[in-house]
């Protein structure tokens, strides 16, 4: 868990790359020695952003590959200005933009002999799951489980997400969880 002093931290991080990313249509690179330990531990991380009610864009890592700092800061620019389901953000949109920051614990493989079983296992409000079957993936955040709280409902949607049918069953499907720290400002 993060204390106060780094959430708050890794929030500016976000709002200064949004910020820089209208200015100079690129990220700002923090620097992760300017931050304490927790921050510059290698963790994965998503940025999703809301205008209002509307998702304005959710991009982030699902594995970790570089200091926490650097993932939020990378994410919050990517949701602004790469989220191919959304317009890049205006600057217009700043005063009435809500980011949230989720820190990603690491995904753990879940077992199961069938489907009924998998969705046994699920726990609403908890797990964020990452899904693949050959060249399929796709996740969703334990914040989506607010929309789609039925366990079938929520694995339905997901393999949808991942390119797959929503009935779609094989032998080689993995699903893995993971739990998210979530914060937002």
């Amino acid at each position: 868990m993060l204390d106060d002093e780094s959430r708050r931290q890794l929030l500016g991080a976000a709002w200064e790359s949004i910020r820089h990313g209208l200015a100079q249509r690129v990220s700002t690179q923090p620097n992760p020695a300017d931050y304490p330990e927790p921050l510059r531990a290698h963790r994965a991380a998503f940025v999703t952003l809301h205008h209002f009610n509307t998702l304005r864009g959710c991009i982030g890592h699902l594995e970790a590959y570089q200091p926490l700092v650097l993932d939020v800061a990378d994410n919050a620019y990517g949701a602004a200005f790469r989220d191919p389901r959304c317009e890049p953000l205006q600057a217009w949109e700043l005063d009435d933009l809500t980011l949230y920051i989720s820190v990603l614990s690491a995904p753990e493989p879940m077992h199961f002999s069938d489907e009924e079983d998998l969705l046994r296992q699920l726990r609403p409000g908890v797990d964020g799951l990452i899904l693949s079957d050959g060249g399929a993936r796709g996740t969703f955040l334990p914040a989506v489980w607010e929309s789609l709280p039925q366990p079938r409902q929520f694995l339905t949607e997901l393999k949808r997400k991942a390119g797959l049918s929503g009935s779609h069953w094989s032998g080689t499907l993995r699903v893995s969880r993971y739990y998210t720290e979530a914060f937002g400002g």
